[in-house]
């Protein structure tokens, strides 16, 4: 009877987890010690794949879908008539170690709703993590939602037992959060991101004078904004992202597009979500950001505040910018080889490498993997393969258009195009 009630509570509480998208591979430096359970080194999160190829999974939960808070965008807001549910501490412990023994796991992904206050959420969330490891040894890996309004001292104890952290700002500016979630502040989820980015980087400093200096939170910190649910456009949303990576040092922002799940007039009519590929095409731009070099403003500008949908953001910018092209591969730099669509950094890294040894014709990037038809319009060699330079940026968005077309047989959501 315990165990099936148990497992009816793991029903409902997986369930209200599944709308925090922040998963991904952990890039910590947890390793197993004492013979303990799991390894979080190189292991990622949620059916993620980690850098070697690997899928890995997660024990995906929520601590409890009560809360104090009546946030509209919310699925376990208080108003909403849901089912409720609740784990007591050791019940996730047994759940994790269990799931783990019968591999069906590799680490634990917990959040929460707001029981009480936050302190007296995050005081539970923090008694999991420090049982996993200290009494049942468990060294996988650890994402921990902090809850914004806990107190320092329980974020940094969380940061000691947990591989990463996170505090999701929910709407991408304080305005929407005031309108949708209007018994929330928005410093409540900035005061802990700066003390987590503090303390990070000074247990980092500390572990270079000190090897022995306990780790804390070394996959970093992420956070999580829903998209859609208000009228922000591209610009304002990638604005914020950018700001979270350069003032906050995350590792990731997430975007959730919204899911109508109630009627409320301030929120998008029922059966209109937010449409996946315009999630695709932000975590593009955010990529190009982070890898690639690019400014939010070269993506997305005050005369162009949204992602093109029908083409990725990159090929939108080389469109833009066609007189930075034909790139001679055999000389440009790596800065410039890293701009053209169709190629990644670890192809531009390739080409760079190779052409030490030899000049590279177009069979020699196909060799390397790269996606020439879509490169070619943006290339220049010296030899019969030249191409015509005559083409409008709206003729060359055609032919790829017209190439993705064929190969994914007009299904245009999986019209993601190649970096």
């Amino acid at each position: 009877m315990v165990q099936e009630r148990v497992m009816e509570k793991l029903a409902i509480l997986a369930d209200a987890a599944k709308y925090d998208v922040s998963c991904s591979s952990s890039n910590s430096s947890r390793k197993n010690k004492d013979k303990g359970l799991g390894d979080a080194s190189g292991y990622g999160i949620c059916h993620a794949y980690t850098e070697d190829g690997r899928c890995v999974s997660l024990l995906k939960i929520l601590l409890t879908n009560h809360c104090i808070f009546d946030c509209a965008y919310c699925v376990s807001r208080k108003s909403n008539d849901v089912k409720r549910a609740a784990f007591t501490v050791q019940e996730v412990v047994d759940l994790t170690i269990g799931f783990y023994r019968r591999n069906y796991i590799e680490g634990l992904f917990l959040s929460s709703g707001i029981f009480d206050n936050p302190d007296y959420t995050m005081e539970r969330l923090v008694r999991i993590v420090k049982k996993l490891r200290l009494e049942e040894n468990f060294n996988g890996y650890i994402h921990l939602k902090a809850i914004p309004g806990a107190s320092d001292e329980l974020l940094k104890e969380a940061g000691l037992y947990a591989d990463r952290l996170s505090v999701n700002v929910e709407m991408p500016t304080e305005q929407s959060l005031k309108l949708l979630a209007p018994d929330k502040n928005h410093i409540d989820v900035i005061k802990p991101m700066e003390y987590l980015k503090n303390e990070i980087a000074g247990h980092k400093e500390e572990k270079k004078l000190n090897y022995k200096a306990p780790l804390f939170a070394p996959a970093g910190q992420s956070t999580q904004m829903v998209i859609g649910a208000t009228k922000e456009n591209d610009l304002e949303i990638l604005g914020m992202a950018n700001y979270f990576y350069d003032q906050m040092k995350m590792k990731r922002v997430y975007y959730s597009g919204y899911v109508p799940i109630s009627y409320d007039n301030r929120l998008p009519a029922i059966g209109t979500p937010v449409p996946m590929i315009r999630e695709n095409r932000l975590y593009q731009a955010d990529w190009l950001i982070r890898f690639y070099g690019f400014n939010v403003n070269e993506i997305v500008g005050f005369d162009q505040p949204n992602l093109d949908l029908d083409i990725d953001p990159k090929l939108g910018w080389a469109l833009r910018n066609l007189s930075q092209f034909p790139v001679d591969i055999n000389t440009a730099d790596l800065e410039l080889i890293l701009r053209i669509p169709g190629i990644g950094v670890s192809s531009a890294k390739k080409i760079v490498a190779a052409r030490k040894f030899k000049k590279l014709e177009p069979q020699d990037l196909q060799k390397l993997g790269i996606a020439y038809s879509r490169s070619k319009y943006f290339l220049a060699f010296a030899s019969p393969f030249q191409l015509q330079r005559d083409l409008t940026s709206i003729q060359i968005k055609e032919h790829i258009l017209n190439t993705q077309k064929s190969k994914y047989k007009n299904d245009f959501s999986n019209q993601l195009a190649l970096f």
